[in-house]
């Protein structure tokens, strides 16, 4: 209140605040999500996409290639075989290539179709699903595991909750095993593993991916994509009015209320109600539990299962599908898309250019590495016949996946005699030390510094390589 009798005219009223003294409301404290299992076309093509890549992820381990594991990384020896290309830690170039090509394919993909990464191929959310669909299948429908949680525990409570995590154990060694199989030979590791005949390194793997699997996709589930992956904090500034989102037509749907289905769509607006029933079915479906009618959140992966969900009551209701889509601000608000926009076109340059520098980087990567190392101790010496001798070390680096013959020759050299082995055979993956000298008449030599090259070449007609590395022939 204010004291104005005492007041004069310069002073400034004072008003007494007295607070509320009812307490504030407790948070509500966040239990358990239990997701509902949903149907539609956004979910079949998930549960297909997941399919395949589950498929080629438990695969390519297993696929042969000249007779070896086709893909195999192995850190042990350094040494990357994909298929018919192998890398060496020469080779990092690639992987940063690679590494820079994933990430502008991510930033591009992201500022088109929003976080559909996490939705429909992050490893994550496919096990997470797929951990989900052992849940349905033991414990039953999302009511019913509610219950079951609830009860207190008899045989039948242990029966389920057993047989489910025995599953999920089952599933997250197999995934382990798979994904250690990538970087040792993967036959030789199930067999080891199950005999008890796997080092501890290869064991301690092993079970600590398990762990992480088991974990992540039983256990943390929306903690691992709310809490823990960066990607959701840094995924708003790749967005724009035009992105591509999981969004609720609140001009449509509100007023929000259930209503009986005798009500045409035609009768809402006579009734104040909009197309939303309230049914919270895409709260109950959403894998993060989140209310994609509260507006846009991090939390939300655009997996599109509460799509299906709306999409499922707006067919019960006789009401036009939509009510929840992939849309975007703009077209929210009526208006027409930008396609074609600097963020967009920006994202799709680079990852252009850097596909092109990845694709010609791996066109014109030669499998031979040579490398040549000078005598330090004598850099020149007098033979008894009166000749001129420089000592080299070859170092020779079969970097391809099968073994051939080099030939060694030497141009920018008259009349020289080669000392030592002018045909090497090299092993896959095999680096040769190979010492030569080269001997000449002082006669031929006119420079104190003579610019040679020693090449080494494939000795096979129907293989052409060859690489010519420049040294120099020392002379008083």
């Amino acid at each position: 209140m204010t004291n104005k009798k005492n007041a004069s005219p310069e002073s400034i009223p004072v008003k007494v605040y007295t607070p509320d003294p009812s307490p504030s409301p407790k948070p509500v404290k966040k239990g358990p999500i239990y997701v509902r299992k949903t149907s539609g076309l956004i979910t079949q093509f998930r549960r297909f996409f997941g399919f395949v890549f589950l498929a080629l992820f438990a695969l390519i381990p297993w696929i042969p290639y000249n007779g070896n594991q086709a893909v195999l990384l192995d850190v042990v020896s350094q040494r990357f075989a994909i298929f018919g290309l192998t890398l060496w830690p020469q080779d990092l170039t690639l992987l940063a290539y690679v590494l820079i090509v994933a990430a502008f394919a991510l930033f591009f993909v992201t500022t088109f179709a929003g976080r559909v990464w996490c939705g429909f191929m992050c490893p994550q959310t496919t096990w997470t699903f797929l951990f989900i669909w052992f849940e349905e299948k033991i414990e039953g429908s999302r009511n019913k595991r509610i219950q079951l949680d609830k009860r207190k525990l008899d045989v039948d409570k242990v029966l389920r909750k057993t047989l489910k995590h025995a599953c999920w154990i089952a599933v997250s060694l197999v995934t382990a095993l798979t994904f250690v199989g990538y970087f040792t030979p993967v036959a030789d590791l199930f067999i080891d593993f199950f005999t008890f005949n796997t080092g501890f390194w290869i064991s301690f793997w092993v079970l600590f991916f398990a762990a992480c699997t088991y974990a992540n996709a039983g256990w943390m589930r929306e903690i691992m994509c709310t809490h823990i992956c960066p990607y959701a904090r840094f995924q708003s500034v790749m967005f724009d009015k035009d992105t591509y989102i999981v969004a609720y037509d609140p001009i449509r749907g509100e007023k929000r209320g259930p209503r009986s289905r005798k009500i045409s769509h035609d009768q809402l607006a006579n009734k104040d109600l909009g197309d939303c029933v309230d049914c919270k079915l895409c709260v109950q479906v959403c894998p993060t539990g989140i209310d994609i009618r509260d507006g846009l959140q991090y939390e939300c992966i655009n997996c599109g299962a509460c799509v299906d969900a709306c999409n499922g009551v707006m067919d019960n209701m006789r009401y036009p599908k939509g009510l929840i889509s992939f849309t975007s601000e703009t077209q929210l608000k009526g208006q027409k898309i930008k396609l074609f926009r600097p963020k967009l076109l920006g994202y799709l340059s680079v990852l252009l250019i850097m596909v092109g520098a990845l694709v010609a980087d791996i066109v014109y990567r030669k499998p031979l590495e040579v490398d040549i190392i000078r005598d330090r101790n004598t850099l020149y010496r007098e033979t008894g016949d009166g000749l001129v001798e420089n000592v080299y070390t070859l170092k020779i680096m079969n970097k391809s996946q099968q073994t051939f013959t080099y030939n060694i020759d030497v141009e920018g050299l008259r009349d020289y005699t080669l000392i030592g082995s002018n045909k090497v055979i090299v092993k896959d993956g095999e680096v040769l030390n190979v010492p030569i000298s080269i001997a000449t008449n002082p006669y031929n030599i006119s420079e104190r510094v003579t610019e040679i090259f020693i090449r080494v070449s494939v000795d096979d007609e129907n293989y052409s390589l060859s690489i010519a590395e420049p040294t120099r022939f020392l002379y008083k």
